[in-house]
């Protein structure tokens, strides 16, 4: 006995999880992307701080 009531309940119920599914990788790629953006900042910011760091500062003549 087919109900077209329960198909089209399953169909959003699939779009649903789909979505859901769609969502969540979206979420992951997002998360990777954040890490890699925060590993590089960070290595450039260390890479700032050593140039400061070794910077001579000038000379004041006086």
């Amino acid at each position: 006995m087919d109900n077209p009531a329960i198909a089209r309940l399953d169909a959003a119920i699939t779009r649903v999880e789909n979505a859901i599914a769609a969502r969540r990788a979206a979420d992951a790629l997002l998360e990777r992307r954040h890490a890699t953006l925060k590993a590089t900042m960070a290595q450039a910011v260390a890479a700032l701080d050593t140039i400061i760091a070794n910077t001579a500062e000038p000379e004041v003549k006086g």
